[in-house]
């Protein structure tokens, strides 16, 4: 009868931790220091007063109607530049991908897209200033050439539409990044059964293309308006505070020019946390649904 030998504890490996982890260390440091930390201090201060003490009057005073009026013009706005960017970016990826364009397109259109989905700023608020302004490119263009007068018809780029065509930029192509490949993973075979069963070519995509990409694009516009409702520096550098959004009170109350109360600032900054937050989970449970119809 065979016997079992006992390794020796010598001859016990250990399980060594992995050099590999030194290459996520600045990114872990990173995500600490300026994500997971002043995280932490905004929802600590949201319910601290000045002596630090525990209270709910700052999240109360979020219900004041100057700041509800901010930031139901920032669902607005994040709402209309999430829908439009949908729509349009969607349109979009479809002729690159189904639409029967030059495959040479793909790549310079992509590239681009991740460009352009992270540019924003300043940069992109001069940018819009040049071309739409009451002396911009395309405004002198439009009054010139062809006698049309687009603040005369109440267009203001530092208003409501303004800030909702200038998010435009970015939020078109981050929805091209987004349902690329989900069009890619459409499979002819379906587009083919449904022909067979006689269905037409609005049938198939009422009833079986859109039903399986409808998580897709629920998942995009809720991360699309994540990023409209955050965005700060284009809408500051663009409209000033001519414009009330939650994210210019909250620059402001960082500069302490207006709201003279850090911890209203915390409050205001939470509310934004979890309105974000809960767009963010949105698109992320919507994405693994889309994810397993695409396998």
């Amino acid at each position: 009868m065979s016997q079992s030998i006992a390794a020796p504890a010598s001859a016990v490996t250990r399980p060594r931790m992995s050099f590999a982890w030194l290459g996520v260390m600045p990114f872990l440091l990173f995500a600490l220091l300026f994500l997971v930390l002043p995280t932490m201090q905004i929802i600590v201060g949201s319910f601290r007063n000045a002596a630090g003490e525990f209270t709910l009057d700052n999240i109360i005073n979020l219900f004041q109607p100057s700041i509800m009026a901010a930031y139901w013009i920032s669902i607005r706005i994040s709402v209309a530049s999430a829908l439009l960017g949908c729509l349009v970016g969607f349109l979009m990826a479809w002729a690159m991908v189904l639409g029967g364009l030059p495959v040479w397109l793909r790549s310079p259109m992509l590239t681009f897209s991740g460009v352009a989905s992270n540019f924003a700023g300043i940069p992109l608020a001069f940018a819009f200033l040049a071309t739409f302004g009451r002396l911009g490119l395309v405004t002198l263009i439009l009054r010139d050439w062809f006698g049309i007068n687009i603040y005369g018809m109440g267009f203001n780029i530092l208003s409501f539409g303004g800030l909702t065509l200038t998010y435009l930029f970015f939020q078109i192509p981050l929805t091209i990044l987004i349902m690329t490949p989900a069009l890619d993973g459409m499979r002819r075979e379906w587009r083919e059964a449904a022909s067979i069963l006689g269905a037409s070519p609005f049938q198939y995509w009422r009833m079986v293309a859109l039903p399986i990409l409808w998580p897709s694009l629920l998942g995009t516009f809720a991360l699309l308006f994540a990023n409209a409702f955050g965005a700060v520096a284009t809408a500051y550098a663009l409209t000033g505070s001519s414009l009330s959004i939650v994210p210019i009170l909250l620059f402001a109350q960082i500069r302490g020019d207006v709201l003279q109360d850090p911890h209203l600032g915390y409050a205001l900054a939470f509310g934004m946390i979890v309105i974000t937050g809960i767009a963010n989970f949105i698109y992320i449970w919507l994405r693994a649904r889309s994810e397993r119809w695409m396998k």
